[in-house]
């Protein structure tokens, strides 16, 4: 009886979204029977895939295969072999992240095909089906016909049938990652990176993105005709965007499906994608706060250059390391302190070294007196982009630091999109993506090297994320966003809109180093930052990283002791998250639950646009009350006129009140919802 349910879900689901010529042969439904994914073969033996949702269809018949450079393509002539399902329901335990257990609950199909021509090259696709998404991927086995696999293109589709509205920023320009969110009709996109947001007229949200990129290169979407977008690989100097060897798999194609932007981001689709901690034992990667030599150079009033403005001096390393013990950061980040920042490193980079500080800069003395004061530094390797010249020096500049006990490390690919500098295997300087897969490799080279040393990384120009947090813990963080030093000197600065953009698009694939807090609300040349200082606050709840920075400079701190309160107090490391509210690019407002405590903590941010969003606080314990410590826009509140207006107050709270949250144009709201012993 089951088999003649799914069968007649399978074939309801090709009447909707399939086209004349193809025959479903092989599918699977979600486990609450949310999804369903049907397999088809046309005509010509091309497989394609379609997605239904509470029997409506949400991805038509899409193609799948591949193009190769030096064989015909896997598109056509295919038959069926075999397939399979099984179903998995387990729940595992993150070593730090939005929440503490995650359950990974799905069904998955497993579909074998063999071309019918002479060549009778085999590729199975894999899919497994959640409740709030869908993930598929290629899997090539070992086989004479095909082991050496160079990779064209892929020829992945997503057909999506709704009109739909799309968050997006272009792929394969100049600027990496580093764009502000186009808000268009799915019809007008171009070429755009993933996670890619949508959402049709009646609500329902989907985004696009990919999960365990490894030894591959990056997924772009290019919109074909109408909805239809097909996947393109980010390109390779030597021809082969992918080369591989089999047996091997791709990255899962991910498609995060929810009726809200909130059930969006609530989804755990991408983490539970990725293989398990490969690491080991973990317990030295700490989620922690950081504070740094780090804004005034983006202000342009102190340098990472020697000379008279450099920086990252160890008199100034000394008084950074002094103001993060006194109000509790177990970190400093210290930019500048090694040689190679003079002249125009950005175009060049090879003349960084990994090992040497500069003459003011006495680095084994400022480990030694952090150490002394319960303070570690954050390393920092900044490379242009020059990933030949840096792997060239990898090992030792790790072992520096592990030798000195500087336990996390900051790198930075500053360079414009194809300026990666790379060497071929003759040797010579070629230029590539930082998305491709040659990118991907040192990526995880890097990481774990660093693991061998229990160094923890935090790249800046990064590869996007796609959740290989779970496999390699000690990748903390990355960029991959416009982040606050667009504040600073960005021509346009961050819009109001810009944080609740990022919740919903950027955030999805995972921890953003975003850098907030900066109470003094001004960039170079008093430049306004376009935020209200309440929403500075809430931003380290709404921007999740385990790894947070105060990123102002500390006399700033020092103005305004009452709101730094909340950033000295707000923690980076989580048991639960709950997203209450939120539009993409509109507003947002989650909680989440202190790691190592019964608090909560919430924020609520704003675009250009005064909102006063209800809240149920549900997510509180009914067996405690709790003292909230309110931090919220003020009155007047204004991000263009009176950006620090904000009330500081404490109110009681208790499970199951509803609240209404004021925010000023531009604005947000913290609170900490510290909680009193348990009734009996």
């Amino acid at each position: 009886m089951h088999r003649l349910r799914l069968w007649f879900l399978l074939t309801l689901a090709w009447v909707l979204c399939g086209t004349a010529g193809a025959e479903p042969v092989a599918g699977v439904s979600s486990p609450g029977g949310t999804l369903t994914v049907t397999v088809s073969l046309n005509d010509e033996g091309r497989p394609g895939y379609a997605i239904v949702r509470r029997g409506r269809p949400v991805i038509a018949e899409s193609r799948l295969g591949f193009l190769l450079t030096d064989a015909p393509k896997l598109e056509r002539n295919f038959e069926l072999t075999d397939s399979s399902t099984r179903s998995v329901d387990e729940t595992w335990e993150q070593p730090w992240g939005e929440r503490r257990y995650v359950r990974n609950k799905f069904n998955e199909l497993r579909v074998r095909l063999r071309e019918k021509s002479a060549l009778h090259r085999r590729l199975e696709i894999v899919f497994r089906v959640y409740d709030d998404g869908v993930g598929f991927r290629y899997e090539f086995p070992d086989q004479s016909q095909l082991k050496q696999v160079n990779i064209a293109d892929e020829l992945t589709e997503f057909a999506v049938v709704e009109p739909a509205t799309a968050w997006w920023i272009p792929a394969g320009e100049w600027n990496r990652y580093e764009y502000l969110y186009n808000r268009t009709p799915l019809a007008e996109v171009g070429q755009a990176h993933t996670p890619l947001t949508m959402r049709s007229a009646d609500g329902l949200h989907v985004a696009i993105h990919e999960a365990a990129l490894v030894d591959y290169s990056s997924m772009w979407l290019r919109r074909v005709a109408g909805q239809r977008l097909k996947a393109s690989l980010s390109p390779s100097a030597d021809g082969a965007r992918v080369r591989r060897t089999a047996p091997f798999t791709t990255p899962w194609r991910t498609l995060q499906i929810a009726d809200s932007a909130a059930g969006l981001y609530m989804s755990d689709l991408i983490l539970n994608l990725n293989e398990p901690n490969a690491l080991g034992d973990v317990s030295w990667v700490r989620p922690f706060k950081y504070v740094g030599i780090w804004w005034s150079l983006h202000l342009d009033t102190e340098s990472w250059a020697s000379g008279p403005k450099h920086g990252a001096t160890t008199e100034n390393a000394k008084l950074y390391i002094d103001f993060a013990a006194e109000n509790g950061f177990r970190g400093v980040l210290v930019e500048g302190w090694n040689k190679g920042w003079d002249g125009d490193w950005f175009a060049d980079g090879s003349a960084f070294s990994f090992t040497e500080p500069y003459s003011d800069f006495d680095l084994a003395a400022v480990a030694a007196y952090a150490r002394e004061r319960g303070v570690h530094l954050v390393g920092h390797h900044e490379t242009s982009g020059f990933i030949a010249h840096y792997e060239d020096q990898l090992e030792d500049a790790l072992d520096l630091y592990a030798r000195l006990g500087i336990d996390s490390v900051k790198t930075g690919y500053v360079a414009d999109a194809g300026g990666i500098k790379t060497r071929g295997a003759d040797g010579a300087i070629r230029y590539e993506w930082h998305d491709g897969q040659v990118m991907s490799r040192h990526h995880i080279k890097v990481v774990t090297e660093a693991a061998k040393r229990q160094i923890m990384v935090n790249p800046h120009e990064p590869i996007k994320d796609t959740g290989l947090r779970r496999t390699y813990p000690n990748w903390v963080a990355r960029e991959g966003a416009r982040g606050m030093e667009y504040n600073a000197w960005g021509n346009p600065p961050n819009p109001p809109e810009h944080e609740a953009n990022l919740v919903f698009t950027r955030m999805l694939g995972g921890p953003m180093d975003f850098t907030p807090g900066v109470l003094s609300l001004v960039g170079r040349g008093g430049q306004p930052i376009q935020s209200t200082i309440a929403k500075q606050l809430a931003l380290y709840v709404v921007i999740y990283s385990p790894i947070q920075m105060a990123a102002d400079l500390p006399e700033n701190y020092a103005k305004y002791p009452g709101p730094f309160q909340f950033i000295r107090d707000v923690p980076v490391d989580w048991a639960d998250t709950r997203v209450l509210n939120g539009e993409v690019g509109d507003f947002v407002t989650i909680a989440r639950k202190d790691h190592d405590s019964e608090d909560w903590y919430l924020g609520s941010v704003t675009d250009e646009n005064a909102r006063r969003p209800r809240i149920t606080l549900d997510f509180l314990d009914p067996r405690r009350s709790y003292s909230a410590q309110v931090y919220r826009d003020g009155d007047d509140a204004d991000w263009k006129t009176n950006a620090h207006s904000i009330v500081i107050e404490t109110r009681p709270a208790k499970h199951g009140d509803v609240w209404e949250l004021a925010l000023a144009p531009g604005g947000g709201q913290a609170i900490r919802f510290v909680a009193a012993a348990p009734t009996q």
